[in-house]
Order: structure tokens, then C-alpha cells, then sequence
């Protein structure tokens, strides 16, 4: 990692290092993935099956890309019991969560003669996008599916692709079935939000398309934005701790490099105000990575974007930490709770001590689909509100609309609308003739 002192410039600096992982920057990639997208909204399931058989290696066809109850019960068969009840435990910590965040419909009928007031719809299909092989995390697939079920969508689907042999990771099966996904396909990549987007002879379109994915499918779910609505274009995973000298160093350690594990373009980054945590969090580093298991990736991910930046004071640390807007922000520091208070920006906020990032990931319920690349300064964690739409009531009686009119009328005039101030007058004067 590198350690340097907090400053505007060096803020600006690691800014910019940190906006060369956006998927915006892999424009090289964008050609492919319009090619695949444009193949499969023209040739539909026979393009999602040939793609299938060129990237992952199976041999799927509209017989057996739909996921059968056989299969679901083989994959119950196959993961280990004790899996399946912390899989359920986690289930109802995300759901209950989730579940707090319903909104009703409301009216309002305060002034005599008008209604106005705002109806809570759920998306009619949600699809859901699930990453294979190395890259299966049924975490994920609860923190996807959990808040569209609980926003009452009507129909949810999953595409994950196959392995060579046309079955999908067994853990991943098994938490889409607990979560309650409707029908899950085998298909991966862009040519499976291509499907989801356009809709084939097998796989519905969808209203909206979650989920994490390489940079195809990032790029492919920003290409058919538009066409459906998306949850975001995620980046690289990133973590931000934010320490005074009242941190343990060994816990600061172990925090970066959980997050710096993910991938080589993963951030980790510590701001303190603390030189003795500076020296001893580098050190515990070099201890944990003698001993884990992704060491290289993490080795990779430090040296690339990595840092420890020690600032002079909080404010000055906190002023970084709202400018670089990171996914994942934990406070480690004397008073968290009163730290808190001056975060603008961050993805997830975790507080105290024993409040660890993969808490968060896994079983405290909050949403882990969190906003990167710093658009936590105007994105949010997936949540019941991206599953559901609000639609404006109102309605105006004859008696409340006849005060106001010539208001309305002079309103679309001034604008050169005499259309818009004509359906207004038609209704207390004279015809237009």
C-alpha cells in the first residue's frame, strides 16, 4: 500500500486513480458487447444458445435452459445442511430489514373538491443476474431477489450461467429457491441481459436488471438502459476505513484486505489521523497475507490501489472520505456515532469496532448491491424502492378547478400552449370555435 500525506492534491490524485476502474473506461469492450446484444434482440434463444456454448461450454437449448425442480432438489441434495441454515438465517435478517422500507400509497383530501396523492405499484418482472464458476456468491442472490419479493413484484427470474456440464453452482440454486425466485435460466454474460432486456422464445423481458457481473455485463446492462431500467453500472468493489489512534491495528488489516481479496482492481484505503496506526496497520498486513489464501490478488489489488493517507486532523479526514464516496465506509474511531454524523457520502456506513464490512455482506440485513466509483454522492443501496414505481393522483372537482383556471390558462399561454390553456377554458367558457 501506499502511505502518503493527506492533502487536496494527493485526495485529487487517488480520485482520479480510482475512476480508471469505472466500467465508463472500458470503452475497447463496448463493440463486443453491442455486437452480442444486437445477435441476440435479432436471432433470440438461438443466439443465447450459441453464445453459451462458445463461452461457457455447455450445450443448452430451449429444452433444458429453464431450471427444473429436479435440479433445484439435487442442489438442496448437494450443499452442506449447516450452509442451508445460515442461508436461512441471513434470508430473514435481509428480509425483515427490507421489509421496513415499504411505502404505502397515500391521498390527500385536506381542501374540499381535490384528491391528490401518489400509488405504490411493484415492478410486474424483475430479472435478476447471478455470475458463475469462481464468481458465485449466493449472498448476492438473496440481496437481489429479497427486495424485489418483499416490493411485490409479480414475476422474478435468474439467469446464472452453466458449467460445462449445463448445471448452475448448487449454493446458487438453492438461495435463489429460498428467496423465492420464480424461474431461473441458464444463461450468462451479456447475451443474458440481452435476453432479459429484449425477451426470447424462452426468457421473458423484464421490467428492470440486477445484479453484479463482469465488465460484459456491466456494459451490457448500461447499453440496454433505456429499453429497461437497471440498478446500476457497478465497479470494482472498495472499502474506506476511516481511524483515530483508538483503532486496532490488526482489525484495520484484516478489513482492507477483505475487501482487496475481491479482484485486482478492488480499493482499499485507510484514512487516519493516527502516524503509530500508519506503521502498525502495515505491518499486520504483511502478517495476514502470509496466511491467506487470494494472496496474490490481494498483493495486486494493494499495489495498484491501495493507500494509507494520514491526515492532521478528523475534519480533514472526514472532508476525504465524503470527496472519495466509497462503497463501503467503516469508522473506527473514539465517538463512531458522532463521526457519522459528518459522512455525506458512502455506500454503507459500518460503526465501531466489531460493525465489519463482511457483516454487511453477509447477515446484518442492509443491502450489500451498494453504489462504487464514488456515486455514493448521488446513488443509494439497492433497496424496495428500486422495485417499485409511484404514480401522481389528482383529482379536481368542477367547484375546485374554477377558482384556479384563469391561472392555468395565462400558465399555458405565456408558454405559447394555447392547446394546454384551451382544455383548461373549454371547461368554464365558450368552445373553441
Amino acid at each position: 500500500m501506499k502511505t502518503v500525506k493527506l492533502t487536496k492534491e494527493t485526495t485529487n490524485h487517488l480520485l482520479d486513480q480510482l475512476l480508471k476502474r469505472s466500467p465508463n473506461s472500458y470503452g475497447e469492450y463496448e463493440s463486443r458487447v453491442h455486437e452480442i446484444i444486437e445477435n441476440v434482440r435479432a436471432r433470440r434463444d438461438e443466439a443465447v444458445f450459441e453464445y453459451t456454448k462458445r463461452f461457457d461450454g455447455a450445450d443448452i437449448h430451449a429444452g433444458n435452459i429453464l431450471v427444473t425442480e429436479d435440479e433445484i432438489n439435487r442442489a438442496y441434495e448437494k450443499i452442506n445442511p449447516s450452509l442451508l441454515q445460515v442461508i436461512r438465517k441471513s434470508l430473514f435478517n435481509i428480509r425483515r430489514f427490507h421489509e421496513k422500507q415499504l411505502q404505502q400509497s397515500w391521498f390527500d383530501g385536506a381542501e374540499k373538491g381535490i384528491i391528490l396523492g401518489q400509488k405504490i405499484t411493484p415492478l410486474q418482472t424483475a430479472g435478476v443476474y447471478v455470475p458463475g464458476g469462481k464468481a458465485a456468491y449466493p449472498s448476492s442472490v438473496l440481496m437481489n431477489i429479497i427486495p424485489a419479493k418483499a416490493a411485490g413484484v409479480h414475476n422474478i427470474i435468474m439467469t446464472s450461467p452453466p458449467d460445462k456440464n449445463g448445471e448452475i453452482y448448487p449454493a446458487t440454486l438453492v438461495a435463489a429457491k429460498e428467496a423465492g425466485a420464480d424461474a431461473i435460466y441458464k444463461a450468462g454474460g451479456a447475451q443474458a441481459v440481452a435476453a432479459m432486456a429484449f425477451g426470447t422464445e424462452s426468457i421473458p423481458r423484464v421490467d428492470k436488471i440486477v445484479g453484479p457481473g463482469n465488465i460484459y455485463v456491466a456494459l451490457a446492462k448500461k447499453a440496454v438502459f433505456g429499453y429497461v431500467s437497471i440498478d446500476s453500472v457497478a465497479g470494482p468493489s472498495e472499502i474506506l476505513v476511516l481511524a483515530d489512534e483508538s483503532a486496532d491495528p490488526s482489525y484495520v488489516a484484516a478489513d482492507l484486505l477483505s475487501q482487496a481479496e475481491h479482484d485486482e482492481l478492488a480499493s482499499a484505503i485507510l484514512i487516519t489521523t493516527s502516524q503509530e496506526l500508519v506503521g502498525n496497520v502495515a505491518k499486520e498486513i504483511e502478517r495476514y497475507l502470509e496466511k491467506l489464501s487470494r494472496r496474490d490478488i490481494i498483493q495486486k489489488s494493494l499495489e495498484q490501489y491501495g493507500y494509507i493517507l494520514l491526515a492532521d486532523t478528523m475534519e480533514q479526514a472526514v472532508d476525504a472520505a465524503n470527496e472519495i464516496a466509497s462503497e463501503h465506509l467503516e469508522i473506527l474511531t473514539h465517538n463512531p456515532f458522532e463521526t457519522m454524523t459528518h459522512i455525506r457520502n458512502a455506500g454503507a456506513i459500518f460503526l465501531g469496532p466489531y460493525s465489519c464490512e463482511p457483516l454487511g455482506d453477509y447477515f446484518a440485513g442492509p443491502n450489500h448491491v451498494l453504489p462504487t466509483n464514488g456515486t455514493a454522492r448521488f446513488f443509494s443501496a439497492l433497496s424496495v424502492d428500486d422495485f417499485i414505481k409511484k404514480s401522481s393522483i389528482v383529482s379536481y372537482s368542477r367547484q375546485a378547478l374554477e377558482p384556479v383556471y384563469k391561472d392555468i390558462v395565462q400558465f399555458a399561454e405565456n408558454e405559447q400552449l394555447t392547446a394546454h390553456a384551451n382544455s383548461i377554458r373549454v371547461r368554464f367558457e365558450d368552445r373553441m370555435q
